[in-house]
């Protein structure tokens, strides 16, 4: 065995083996809440998030190996233009708790909510509508569950010199177990510890890349001379207004729509723990995208070889390769646990999300309709076995990985948004908002926006999110305008303001 690769494995294990660790404390800790109400501690934490834990949960959730891998991959190709595209991103935890925070926890705790499709459901009426939302959330999810697995194995398998598939099982099987044994808690606190290690890895890695080029000036010097465009906000024609506009809709303003953010929202302590995860993320978050960013820009300064054939051919491997370049083995290791520990914090909580979807939001339900109900025992059976399920599922399809990991995320993410983007916002702050309208403005914005993905048709050069958005938002009036008026009861539970008793 290569001595060196065995150095570089080292650190991740010792990580993931402490993240396993903590969840089975949380998983100890919380067995007196699970035998009393399972389903409110494991899907969310038994509403008792502080705000630091609050805020790298959200901030771990929404990063992911795309940030650390995919994204600085196209830096090193655009340069700058992209850096200031991406830091856009520094307002998605404001937009998420700060728009829909404080009314979806207040409703939520009014009808004991569990998941978004409880909140979806109080406020729409319509059982059709929440089994096409559950069905959208498991299907974007483990696209992008697909992808986060798929390149963190590469991500390791470049790294350590181990293989792709030995990669994969190790941190898949040991996410999967800390995820069902742990839940939403325990996802919680560990994504907390993934936040740090992302920031502390990127940090590692942008100061050995200044050390090996010869300092910053070194590698500005190096860029100027050899491609320029680098430097220039449209990077000559490689980074247009329209790739701006499209990606700061993307990874910036619909963001506040995703499930796995808002379901953060629900599980907050109080207004206190909500303030300080607004002000903790919104930093944690801007330097963390900035960094990472960052990274793959001035990764130029140490792979010059201008085609992107000399590394592969894809942008995946840019990061890859800069930290073998740039780190001894142990030190690689070290830092490659900031990019896995971004996959595997997504992972876990689109995992969960997903299995509350499916078990609560759809099978319960089910039950409930027959005049059944599922006792605490059943539910606990029930949700830890389909978290397992589902995320072996994920894992064996990964083991035949599909390319370029950080399109396959932004399908995803443009998938959910366009399905929950004006569902949500009119449920929330449009008395007038009715099921009718929210069941074709999902429907039909999402088969407008994976129809026009599909024959790579766009409006204006801009990226389908365009399309799919615009589409959902003419179905949502047309739809509303035939649908029946949201009842009295809806309208004092949502807008007490406007409609409460005197």
């Amino acid at each position: 065995m290569d001595f060196s690769h065995l150095v570089s494995l080292f650190p991740v294990f010792l990580f993931l083996l402490i993240l396993l660790y903590i969840s089975y404390r949380v998983q100890r800790t919380s067995e007196e809440a699970r035998s009393k109400d399972f389903a409110k501690d494991y899907f969310i934490g038994g509403r008792a998030l502080g705000g630091f834990v609050l805020a790298m949960t959200t901030v771990a959730t929404y990063s992911s190996v795309s940030t650390f891998v995919g994204g600085p991959g196209v830096a090193w190709q655009i340069g700058y233009g992209w850096l200031y595209m991406a830091i856009v991103q520094v307002v998605v935890v404001f937009l998420v708790m700060g728009v829909f925070g404080k009314k979806i926890s207040l409703v939520a705790r009014d009808i004991d909510a569990v998941t978004v499709i409880d909140i979806l459901r109080a406020r729409y009426k319509s059982d059709s509508l929440c089994n096409l939302a559950a069905v959208f959330i498991v299907a974007f999810f483990c696209a992008t569950m697909v992808a986060q697995f798929v390149g963190a194995a590469k991500l390791f398998e470049a790294v350590t010199g181990y293989s792709y598939v030995t990669g994969l099982t190790l941190f898949g099987i040991i996410v999967i177990i800390y995820t069902t044994i742990g839940g939403f808690k325990g996802v919680a606190i560990t994504d907390a510890i993934c936040a740090i290690a992302m920031i502390v890895g990127m940090s590692i890695l942008f100061y050995c890349m200044l050390d090996k080029a010869g300092g910053y000036g070194a590698i500005m010097n190096h860029i100027r001379t050899s491609d320029p465009a680098m430097l220039e906000p449209l990077s000559r024609g490689k980074m247009p207004i329209s790739l701006y506009i499209s990606q700061w809709l993307l990874v910036g303003v619909c963001t506040l729509a995703l499930p796995q953010s808002i379901v953060r929202s629900i599980s907050y302590k109080d207004t206190r723990s909500l303030r300080n995860a607004i002000l903790i993320g919104t930093i944690v978050i801007g330097a963390m995208t900035l960094i990472a960013t960052w990274v793959g820009v001035l990764s130029k300064g140490i792979l010059t070889n201008p085609s992107l054939a000399a590394y592969g051919g894809s942008v995946d491997n840019i990061t890859p390769r800069t930290i073998v370049s740039v780190m001894s083995p142990f030190w690689a290791g070290v830092t490659i646990i900031g990019p896995i520990a971004a996959t595997i914090s997504t992972v876990s909580s689109l995992l969960l999300t997903s299995s509350s979807s499916i078990i609560k939001d759809i099978y319960m339900r089910a039950l409930e309709k027959n005049g059944k109900t599922l006792s605490n025992k059943g539910i606990q059976k029930f949700s830890m076995a389909a978290t397992i399920l589902l995320g072996f599922g994920i894992y064996f399809i990964a083991i035949a990985p599909p390319s370029v990991i950080w399109k396959i995320n932004m399908f995803a993410f443009g998938g959910l948004e366009t399905a929950f983007f004006w569902v949500m916002i009119f449920g929330l702050f449009w008395h007038k908002a009715n099921g009718t309208g929210a069941l074709w403005a999902m429907f039909g914005g999402v088969v407008a926006y994976c129809t026009t993905m599909a024959l790579h048709i766009r409006l204006f050069s801009l990226h389908q999110i365009v399309i799919g958005i615009g589409a959902s938002l003419i179905f949502f009036f047309i739809g509303n305008a035939i649908g029946r008026e949201p009842d009295d009861e809806v309208k004092k539970l949502f807008f007490p303001d406007k409609f409460g008793d005197d």
